[in-house]
């Protein structure tokens, strides 16, 4: 509790969690104004914990400094890691290096689960605040409280979707001992999410279009940083003779358009397991690309 005279402590923390992720990112108050289109006095004035903050202008910040929402909101002051990761706004955890196969179930806050639910039903033009208020079990000035609009929901969800599919990604990759492996360990991963996250997968295929800038350009280069890992194995694997495909860059997309439609039709609790899934595809893959079965990986 603040006295007379004093900032709160949730401004306090605001303040200084802006302040640590904008240093983060190598910004200067001067660029962090600029994006937010405020003075340099009203940036120093937040860091300061001189002025309360509405909830449009988190997100206004959260999207300039390229984080969830949801971090800000809740006045975050612990160490800042690899925000993309570390921020699964909403979410209790994330696997780490080596256990990118494991899949917890998922854990979103209630606000979150009652917007992936209505969203999956309705699609994003077609839900209320209401209708996800009902769904999360909340008022609706209980949602409002912590995500400020539908759009922050739609931002958060997004955000969560690709923060764990790089992590995941990214801990694959590093299995890898040469490129035709690591693609098709890559190919494993993007997969296996595709089934066990079919539900975010589903939205992060349907709903970009959504999106309002600046989280939409965001979300879009993480996603285009995706395909390029792919697209790189493929050069590198075709360069090395692995692989056969003459059109190196085309099949890198059509593999990965073939597991990010995995939503479409997979259901939990189907004919099929995600490992099932995930071994059939790398397989399709590995077709795709013409690879030489003396460099087919075990």
């Amino acid at each position: 509790m603040s006295t007379p005279g004093q900032p709160s402590l949730h401004r306090v923390e605001l303040g200084r969690t802006v302040r640590r992720l904008r240093e983060h990112r190598g910004m200067t108050v001067r660029a962090l104004a600029g994006q937010l289109g405020v003075s340099i006095g009203t940036v120093s004035a937040i860091e300061n914990a001189l002025v309360g903050v509405s909830s449009e202008r988190v997100v206004h910040l959260a999207d300039a400094l390229g984080v969830g929402p949801g971090l800000l909101m809740h006045g975050v002051a612990e160490p800042i890691r690899d925000v993309r990761w570390a921020d699964a706004a909403g979410t209790r955890g994330a696997p780490g290096v080596g256990d990118w196969r494991h899949y917890a179930p998922l854990d979103l806050d209630p606000a979150l689960r009652g917007a992936l639910a209505s969203f999956l039903e309705f699609g994003y033009h077609g839900s209320t605040m209401r209708g996800i208020a009902e769904r999360a079990d909340l008022s609706v000035a209980g949602l409002y409280h912590y995500y400020a609009s539908k759009q922050q929901l739609l931002v958060t969800l997004l955000e969560h979707t690709m923060s764990e599919l790089q992590g995941r990604t990214t801990a694959a990759s590093a299995e890898g001992v040469d490129p035709w492996g690591r693609f098709a360990l890559l190919v494993e991963c993007q997969a296996l999410f595709h089934s066990h996250r079919r539900e975010l997968g589903f939205i992060g295929a349907t709903e970009m279009r959504s999106l309002a800038r600046p989280a939409r350009d965001r979300i879009a280069r993480v996603r285009r940083e995706e395909q390029e890992r792919i697209d790189l194995e493929v050069l590198a694997a075709c360069g090395a003779g692995a692989f056969g495909t003459p059109r190196p860059h085309e099949a890198a997309r059509a593999v990965v358009t073939m597991c990010t439609a995995i939503p479409q039709w997979y259901r939990h609790g189907g004919a099929s397991t995600p490992e099932q899934v995930a071994r059939w595809y790398v397989d399709f893959a590995l077709d795709l690309v013409r690879c030489d079965p003396a460099h087919r990986p075990g």
